[in-house]
């Protein structure tokens, strides 16, 4: 009896010990996500893991083309991308992304209305935004010694070879579209056509056509003014104080990046979980603390300091922005901006 006992207790040790074996063996979920260079405090990820036992796989692209072309391709795998509002309508009318639930991401209450249920997803069914901003002028105060309010100083001649432009072919072509009057958005080639030639007699003032290095140029004083992008101008301003940023009174394009989930990702709970995640106030604030540009989280936006939050650079109000566009997606349109793009490079 005893030993039949003993028998039994051997067993019944041995088959816990491989189920504690099996089980140390199982892999965690791997949640893959894609985004920009740059453009998350990675150490939040970390935590992401901790908290919610999963892997994260983290890879970075460049320009929303490359992340189109990857996820077009159907050779990735990810589960939560970070498009523009231009890339996000075009993705959309692919039938390239999948569906949100909103009441899976109880964080989005956080988000600024003004934000919510714009012209790119106005439902917001497929994503949310994750850091917003404006295109507008950055300037060297100690050169410049006009007040500056209009496009129209990109193209003075007293500045030639002290302006940096961005090599960005919807920003670039949109600040003359917008000096010009027209819509940042035309598809008129007549229009395009006019923008084309008011870059190429601008062409011999541009010092360099750049994109993340030029906010270096202008804290080292390489420059005295630069298109450039208000989270990039916020940056610049703070490594050195005698940089300043405005918005064209013509106009400008307010831009976001966003989250959104690709058609057929695995993990969609998974992705639901990191939207949520990002949008707790606490990690929003990490977040665009650590990349500069705006946040659309306002329970994030109340922890700044506040002179950052009352700072119309970053924070503009309705009256700043209210001859604003959004990017959008240009269709077949867009091989136009492209070739007008191509011959004020070459010209």
């Amino acid at each position: 009896m005893v030993r039949k006992s003993k028998l039994v207790l051997l067993v019944l040790g041995l088959v816990a010990l491989s189920l504690s074996l099996s089980g140390c063996g199982q892999e965690k979920p791997t949640l893959y996500v894609y985004n920009w260079g740059d453009y998350i405090d990675e150490d939040v990820l970390g935590e992401f893991e901790k908290e919610f036992g999963m892997k994260v796989v983290y890879d970075t692209y460049s320009t929303n083309e490359d992340m189109y072309v990857k996820i077009k391709s159907g050779g990735s795998n990810y589960d939560v991308i970070f498009p523009s509002e231009y890339m996000l309508t075009r993705m959309l009318e692919e039938d390239m992304l999948e569906k949100i639930d909103l009441e899976k991401i109880p964080n989005s209450k956080h988000l600024d209305q003004r934000l919510m249920g714009t012209v790119y997803d106005p439902k917001n069914e497929y994503s949310l935004p994750y850091l917003w901003g404006t295109l507008g002028i950055l300037y060297n105060t100690t050169l410049v010694d006009e007040e500056i309010t209009s496009w129209d100083v990109l193209w003075d001649a007293k500045y030639r070879k002290q302006i940096l432009m961005l090599d960005s072919q919807r920003d670039s072509i949109g600040a003359a579209l917008i000096r010009l009057g027209y819509s940042a958005n035309t598809k008129n080639v007549d229009e395009l056509a006019e923008a084309g030639e008011l870059l190429k007699e601008q062409k011999p003032l541009v010092l360099a056509y750049v994109v993340d290095e030029g906010k270096d140029k202008m804290v080292s004083g390489e420059a005295t003014l630069a298109l450039t992008w208000s989270g990039e101008a916020m940056y610049a301003i703070s490594e050195n104080d005698d940089l300043a940023y405005v918005i064209p009174e013509e106009g400008t394009n307010v831009w976001f990046d966003v989250m959104a989930i690709p058609k057929g990702a695995k993990n969609v709970d998974g992705a639901l979980k990191f939207m949520d995640f990002l949008n707790r106030p606490e990690i929003a604030l990490r977040n665009t603390e650590y990349v500069g540009y705006s946040t659309p989280n306002l329970a994030a936006r109340a922890m700044l300091p506040e002179e950052l939050q009352n700072d119309r650079q970053a924070y503009p109000n309705d009256e700043d922005i209210a001859n604003a566009e959004f990017f959008i997606h240009l269709g077949d349109t867009l091989r136009h901006y492209d070739r007008v793009w191509t011959e004020v490079k070459a010209h």
